[in-house]
């Protein structure tokens, strides 16, 4: 390998922990803002999205370069088409912590509903760990890590369905919740999207390191 590719391929490792450094902080942001309902936060969470989407495009422009100038191979290939998959995930997952810090906006300026209090409290800080772990595992090549953050995906997707019957119930009792309701039920998707992003991400990690494509085996061994 050339010092020159072997540079390029360290300076693309170190943007794609950037971004996801600033993905992770804009979703902890979001989630902040929904459980404390600060519409300050929330505004400051969407108004530097256009950070993460520039950020990401570069990330994509550094990938083509480096296949087209230096035509990697076996690992090296492996490793530059996971970032550029990666990436993308992380700048989708960008977008539904946007989408969380819009709903939490509209929320902060509407009464709380007690009943679906126990969302907010659970499933974030569920989320927020498989994000946490899943860029553990991205720096650390730590396919252990990875499996970890897949097998966690069913226990966010539980709660998921069970907060839709949960909002049903409490827009029966009352039509007037309707639109809390339903925003509580938007934000509690956006999460178990970025729940999937995260899998996917955790899959890639296990691609990168060991070669196999793990995403259609139901038991992920």
């Amino acid at each position: 390998m050339s010092l020159h590719f072997q540079r390029d391929l360290e300076g693309l490792k170190k943007e794609i922990l950037l971004i996801g450094g600033l993905v992770e902080e804009a979703i902890n942001d979001s989630i902040r803002s929904l459980k404390n309902r600060d519409a300050t936060l929330a505004e400051a969470v969407i108004e530097k999205e256009y950070i993460i989407d520039e950020k990401e495009v570069q990330i994509e422009e550094e990938c083509l370069k480096i296949l087209a100038l230096h035509q990697p191979v076996a690992t090296d290939l492996r490793f530059v088409v996971v970032i550029l998959k990666v990436n993308n995930d992380l700048e989708r997952m960008g977008d539904f912590a946007t989408n969380i810090a819009q709903r939490a906006l509209y929320l902060s300026e509407h009464d709380p509903l007690p009943d679906l209090i126990e969302f907010i409290n659970e499933l974030p800080v569920m989320v927020q760990k498989m994000v946490r772990d899943t860029l553990d595992a991205l720096v650390k090549m730590d396919t252990k890590l990875a499996r970890k953050v897949i097998l966690a995906d069913d226990a966010v997707d539980d709660i998921n369905r069970l907060m839709h019957r949960k909002v049903t119930e409490t827009i029966m009792q009352d039509s007037s919740t309707a639109e809390r309701a339903i925003s509580l039920l938007s934000t509690s998707r956006y999460l178990e999207r970025i729940g999937d992003l995260s899998t996917n991400i955790a899959e890639d990690v296990i691609f990168m390191v060991e070669g196999h494509v793990i995403r259609h085996d139901f038991n992920h061994e």
